[in-house]
């Protein structure tokens, strides 16, 4: 493809791959011949591309940037390609079921990684699998059981996905380089899931509870609406980080009031 003159714009976080393996990597590592796929922010197409070389059904791209869009429409021309100018957390993710399961692949814009791993869990029954790159921080903490990084964001996606981390990617891979290292990541959502009893309420306990990681969970409840009485003295002593998820949903079957 030509080379664009269009501005890249900080407020997209638009970091464009630059390294042929990794488009490659992507597409090769799950089947996605004959699947309905779509991406998060193709940029000036590379992945768009690699995707298209695949014997895929149809492929589904949300770039927010009106200039991508119709540099990409104007670049690759192929009727499996539907490309909308939309912020995917705006988009109504029913228009993805007449076609489910979807195959989610894609270089997300970092700085809004968690709202777009969020918007991917409330809407889990029209995906299949997908591969995203995020941040190395942010891969790592989503895969903690215990300690450092282990958290809110790593009970909740655990639970709702399997994750697999796949290859580490050096700032090099794109231009511009970005500060950090970035991680391809695979999610399947779970079909396992343990029974949590008021599930949007058991969330707000584990917020709760890692409020300040570093401090013991009778000093992180002090304040909260729970039955403070019903937490076990060695488990009041206890950091949240050091608690599994079975651990944190024995405790709140103990300190709910009801």
């Amino acid at each position: 493809m030509s080379q664009p003159r269009i501005a890249l714009k900080k407020k997209f976080g638009q970091h464009f791959l630059r390294d042929a393996r990794i488009p490659e990597i992507i597409t090769n590592t799950i089947d996605i011949a004959g699947a309905y796929v779509f991406e998060i922010g193709c940029g000036d197409g590379v992945l768009t591309h690699a995707i298209l070389q695949k014997p895929i059904k149809q492929l589904w791209v949300f770039e927010i940037d009106p200039e991508w869009v119709a540099y990409v429409r104007n670049q690759i021309q192929d009727n499996r390609l539907t490309i909308y100018n939309e912020d995917i957390l705006t988009v109504d993710f029913a228009r993805f079921k007449p076609d489910a399961p979807w195959i989610l692949l894609a270089n997300l814009p970092y700085q809004i990684t968690f709202p777009i791993l969020h918007k991917l869990q409330e809407h889990r029954d029209i995906l299949q699998e997908a591969i995203v790159m995020v941040q190395e921080e942010v891969a790592q903490k989503l895969v903690q059981t215990s300690g450092r990084g282990y958290g809110f964001s790593s009970l909740f996606f655990q639970h709702y996905f399997d994750i697999e981390l796949l290859t580490k990617i050096p700032p090099t891979a794109f231009e511009p380089p970005p500060k950090v290292y970035s991680r391809l990541m695979y999610l399947r959502p779970r079909t396992d899931m343990p029974y949590i009893p008021d599930e949007d309420q058991f969330w707000q306990f584990i917020k709760a509870c890692f409020r300040q990681p570093r401090r013991m969970l009778k000093h992180n409840l002090a304040q909260s609406n729970y039955n403070q009485v019903a937490i076990p003295q060695e488990v009041a002593t206890l950091r949240a980080q050091q608690m599994s998820m079975q651990d944190l949903l024995t405790l709140w079957l103990k300190v709910q009031l009801k």
